[in-house]
């Protein structure tokens, strides 16, 4: 058992020693908010009578949620483990009561000092292990939801979990040639919109944000595919690119009606559909609450192509961590 298992299994030991669990709130920034918006869904999924909420660390802390307190858990996220926000948010809910357990890859960082729970993943963004921050966040959650109501479902995740790894490899190997011509063909697009929903929602968001916008500066929105007909599906044109995940679960009719609709009209569709990622083989009806993490690693491998393509790297940044903001 790794440090990291250990960690998570401390985390979910502090949560059932709990005298009420009433909620869990799920804060975060950016991609670490993203990453922890599919445990949020977990939770709506799955708890029944624990109630979920997901916010991003400012709007937490602005919002101040009245029902923060002794029955909470508050998950946060933090790479490095310093990001302002996130810090003043782990010490506001310890402050209100609520059990903080944090995400971080760094180690004694500020929010792993201000939690009395930490889990230091380990990260490679084009793979998936055991010790990584999502596999671990789908660990703790279910765990969580063991402990606390029972759910039966945490041995279906923990089967598909082992294998994770060998199973984004063949993903990625077999999308290799559709990621090159992509790269290729997209690499002078101004704008390309990305569509999803339900468990994939926070991977759709995260590639409009943190890959498109902040990492290659090129314009993006992330589209929830059930919002598609009320607004956003004006803009879509021959010539207008979308990226599309299809998921599993309830949230696969919204992202089917979404997409027949654009391909009716777009010539410039890249879909990538959970289906045929094998998960359902392997974790059952769990298997949607593990697709964000295949497409994550999926689209960073596009993302990797599309930088080199472009001749913009990946880590090149105009105002992020070069100024004061």
């Amino acid at each position: 058992m790794t440090e990291v298992v250990k960690n998570v299994e401390a985390a979910v030991k502090a949560a059932a020693a709990r005298a009420a669990v009433t909620d869990i709130f799920f804060v975060a920034c950016g991609g670490s908010n993203a990453l922890l918006m599919s445990g949020h869904y977990a939770v709506e999924r799955e708890a029944g009578k624990i109630a979920s909420f997901s916010y991003s660390s400012a709007e937490f802390l602005a919002r101040a949620p009245k029902r923060l307190g002794k029955g909470s858990i508050v998950i946060l996220c933090s790479h490095s483990g310093n990001t302002p926000e996130t810090v003043a948010a782990a010490k506001y809910a310890r402050e209100a009561g609520a059990l903080t357990i944090s995400f971080t890859n760094v180690e004694n960082s500020p929010l792993d000092q201000a939690s009395e729970a930490a889990i230091l993943y380990q990260y490679n963004p084009l793979a998936v292990s055991e010790d990584h921050a999502a596999p671990m966040l789908m660990r703790l959650v279910f765990g969580i939801l063991a402990a606390r109501e029972g759910n039966g479902k945490l041995a279906k995740v923990e089967k598909a979990l082992a294998g994770m790894a060998k199973t984004i490899e063949g993903v990625i190997a077999h999308h290799k040639p559709s990621i090159a011509a992509w790269a290729e063909s997209y690499k002078r697009e101004p704008v390309i919109y990305t569509m999803g929903s339900g468990a994939n929602w926070g991977s759709a968001y995260s590639f409009a944000i943190c890959i498109l916008q902040e990492m290659q500066w090129v314009h993006s929105a992330a589209i929830n595919a059930g919002e598609y007909f009320h607004g956003p599906f004006e803009v879509t044109d021959f010539d207008v690119p979308f990226i599309i995940l299809k998921g599993l679960g309830n949230a696969r009719k919204m992202d089917e009606r979404a997409l027949a609709f654009a391909e009716k009209y777009s010539k410039r569709l890249l879909v990538l559909d959970a289906a045929e990622f094998g998960l359902e083989a392997q974790a059952g009806d769990a298997a949607e609450y593990l697709t964000p993490m295949l497409f994550t690693a999926l689209l960073r491998a596009y993302a990797v192509a599309l930088a080199d393509s472009r001749g913009h790297p990946l880590t090149v940044r105009r105002y992020m961590w070069r100024m004061e903001y």
